[in-house]
């Protein structure tokens, strides 16, 4: 029996340093990624795929903490509350899962999902007597320093889809979703709250909108009858992050001019998609 690796893996890029003409293989990431974007550049595949590559490799070294939401942002329901005070969060959030927490947010009884209230919701009159422990979910826990690809690797494995991140002293830090991992090698997923690919703003009712951060200034100030600087930055996302000052997370708020600016989504390069409410003269959320 040969010696020689017959991974598909090795084969392909093999294949492919073949066809490039090159002499050896890559010693090295910078290397590797050289000779696939020497690759792409001859058209051998789509930049779409270098970017899933890239992704997939920057996974790899990348923590969980680079990626999660943090304690503070996080979209969570009390215990001891109704389920009917927990509807306007869970609608207003868009979210299909949410932590239950007890005393305060180191406390998680486990995690619910909203579809799971549905039968309780559906009935009008003589509703079953709710019972919130047959309901939850037992919540999964994952340290920081946890590795992305690791926590893919378990997510799929366990199929779940969140888990609570702890730090060193077993505290709450924050949460992390299946969807912030993908999201780092495929690129931003489409979800409730994006608007379609030619639409930059979208009305949602009671004064709010949802705008997507590459939304010209001029469509912005027309649409809004605002008067944003458009000599400076071209896109609503620029100018917000100026007026933020750093990358700002998910949930972020800001006032500008007449505007409350809410950060949707955002990942570690851009803001993607914001919501949008007018204020009245006294600082109020017009609706």
């Amino acid at each position: 029996m040969s010696n020689e690796s017959s991974s598909p893996g090795r084969s392909w890029l093999q294949s492919l340093i073949q066809l490039l003409g090159n002499s050896g293989e890559p010693q090295n990431r910078e290397e590797l990624l050289e000779l696939l974007r020497d690759a792409q550049q001859r058209e051998l595949f789509s930049g779409e795929a270098l970017q899933m590559i890239e992704g997939a490799l920057e996974v790899s070294e990348m923590h969980v903490r680079e990626v999660m939401v943090p304690r503070a942002q996080m979209v969570i329901l009390p215990y001891d509350d109704r389920p009917e005070e927990w509807l306007p969060v869970i609608i207003e959030s868009g979210h299909s899962r949410f932590p239950v927490i007890g005393d305060d947010r180191d406390e998680v009884a486990g995690i619910l999902l909203a579809k799971d209230l549905l039968e309780y919701f559906s009935k009008c009159e003589d509703k079953p007597a709710f019972n919130l422990r047959d309901l939850l979910r037992p919540a999964v826990y994952v340290p920081e320093s946890k590795r992305l690809n690791v926590l893919l690797q378990d997510f799929r494995a366990s199929r779940n889809h969140m888990a609570i991140v702890v730090n060193e002293y077993g505290g709450v830090a924050g949460l992390v979703t299946i969807e912030d991992v993908i999201e780092q090698i495929v690129g931003d997923i489409d979800d409730e709250y994006d608007t379609d690919n030619e639409v930059f703003i979208k009305p949602r009712g009671k004064g709010r909108h949802t705008v997507r951060a590459l939304t010209p200034i001029e469509d912005f100030n027309e649409y809004f009858n605002s008067s944003f600087d458009a000599e400076e930055f071209d896109t609503i996302g620029g100018v917000l992050l100026k007026a933020f000052g750093h990358m700002p997370e998910r949930n972020e708020t800001i006032t500008l001019d007449t505007f409350r600016f809410q950060v949707l989504r955002a990942n570690s390069r851009r803001i993607v998609l914001l919501r949008v409410e007018p204020l009245d003269a006294v600082g109020e959320v017009h609706e």
